[in-house]
């Protein structure tokens, strides 16, 4: 299922209630999925994730002030 997600932006969301985002699935087999980032490349097991979320748009941050 996650091969399916190969070469799309995703989030890696873990069973302790962490996250990952902003990165790359690379590749995910049995044991491992690999995610790169701008900065690092990780290795997570898939045994600690929880889900995987595929980003399709990205979302308006809400405006600040008074403005008419």
């Amino acid at each position: 299922m996650l091969s399916a997600l190969q070469g799309e932006k995703v989030t890696i969301y873990f069973l302790d209630g962490s996250c990952l985002s902003d990165g790359v699935l690379e590749k995910a087999d049995e044991k491992f999925i690999r995610y790169k980032t701008e900065y690092q490349i990780h290795y997570v097991p898939v045994s600690s994730v929880r889900s995987v979320a595929l980003d399709t748009k990205e979302r308006q941050r809400p405006r600040m002030g008074f403005g008419q």
